[in-house]
């Protein structure tokens, strides 16, 4: 198989998928590859009480209750809608979830303003139409049909970007549980399969764009990702993260801690600023997601390596925040201006271990934006 830029879960950990699958003795919903135990440990990682021989690492990071009720939701064929902040995990989540349940995570429609019910139920080869007229042949099911008549799971992407006929498109999906269609005569209905099933995900920052009617909410069920606060469980994202870069790269660098904890304090320094603004003008248009950290890191690291002498600075790191950062000028450039003099000179000043070149970093690069 060549390879690929970004392979999905299944194929990416094939090799643990297997080897869970053939010692697996658990009971299995439906047509699942996995039980819901071993779902579970998928997307957690094992411990030494699982008895396994080999470790399985943890490859999504958050409350454990979340993965629970997301598998027994996905159990018990309701529709799962994980709904949280840009960057919270959730279509992370979606995909190990998929891939862990029916071995195939790429059924996904992707949610916007230009998302039709075609989009979610089928289309037609207008050449095969015109040549045969209209039949199953011609007809082109969604990435949702095929999911009904393969009995696993699909995906939809930003529920709430998608128009009100979109979303109502699926309550009878949800709920009937098959898709007709009018314009043939015969072998007129697709029904899904057992093991069919639905994750969505919605934006929290997106309420009032689309929201959800109370028809479609009452099929589906809710599980909230919160925003990753706690520093040792950010630190543990942002370092599995940050590990598959490098192997992604090729390249071969440690990240030394001291930088990853000037990361991490910065985020939450600037998130304390966030919760207490009394206005949108003294927030950051950026949501400061765990996703956003990792995106700084990534382009501090892809900075050093190209045009830098392959070590990774803290003067770079502070340059990628501000670059990321900074997508209102002049709002954004005054917010992290105040936060460099406020908060990181006098840490510099008291404790310096690397806040002076943070604090150097960010001040020219918010110079040259300027």
């Amino acid at each position: 198989m060549s390879e690929m830029l970004r392979a999905p879960a299944e194929v990416k950990y094939a090799d643990e998928l297997d080897y869970l699958e053939s010692v697996d003795t658990g009971p299995k919903p439906f047509s699942w590859r996995l039980s819901p135990r071993m779902v579970r440990l998928f997307v957690l990682g094992s411990e030494r009480a699982d008895g396994l021989e080999r470790e399985i690492p943890q490859k999504w990071f958050g409350d454990r209750s979340f993965v629970e009720r997301s598998i027994v939701t996905l159990a018990s064929d309701r529709g799962l809608l994980l709904i949280g902040d840009p960057g919270t995990g959730k279509s992370w989540l979606a995909e190990l979830l998929s891939a862990a349940i029916c071995r195939n995570s790429t059924l996904v429609v992707q949610g916007t303003a230009g998302t039709t019910e075609d989009h979610i139920k089928y289309s037609w080869n207008v050449s095969m139409v015109i040549a045969k007229g209209q039949s199953r042949e011609s007809m082109i099911p969604s990435p949702i049909m095929t999911a009904m008549e393969q009995g696993v799971v699909g995906r939809f992407e930003e529920l709430t970007r998608s128009t009100s006929d979109v979303q109502d498109a699926l309550i009878s999906i949800l709920s009937e549980k098959y898709v007709s269609i009018p314009e043939l005569s015969d072998d007129n209905i697709v029904f899904a399969q057992p093991g069919f099933s639905i994750i969505a995900t919605a934006n929290s920052r997106d309420r009032g764009v689309n929201d959800l009617s109370s028809a479609l909410k009452r099929r589906f069920n809710f599980v909230r990702i919160p925003v990753v606060t706690n520093k040792r469980s950010e630190a543990e994202i942002v370092r599995f993260r940050t590990e598959e870069l490098l192997r992604r790269h090729r390249i071969e660098l440690d990240v030394p801690p001291t930088l990853l904890d000037i990361l991490l304090q910065s985020f939450a320094d600037l998130r304390a600023a966030a919760a207490s603004a009394t206005s949108d003008d003294e927030k950051l248009e950026s949501a400061l997601s765990t996703a956003e950290q990792i995106g700084v890191l990534e382009d501090a690291i892809l900075h050093s390596q190209f045009f830098g002498d392959r070590a990774l600075r803290v003067e770079t790191l502070a340059s990628s925040l501000v670059g990321s950062l900074a997508r209102r000028s002049p709002e954004d450039l005054a917010i992290l201006n105040k936060y460099l003099h406020g908060v990181v000179e006098p840490r510099a000043k008291k404790n310096g271990e690397g806040w002076g070149g943070f604090l150097d970093g960010g001040r020219q690069a918010i110079a040259s934006l300027s």
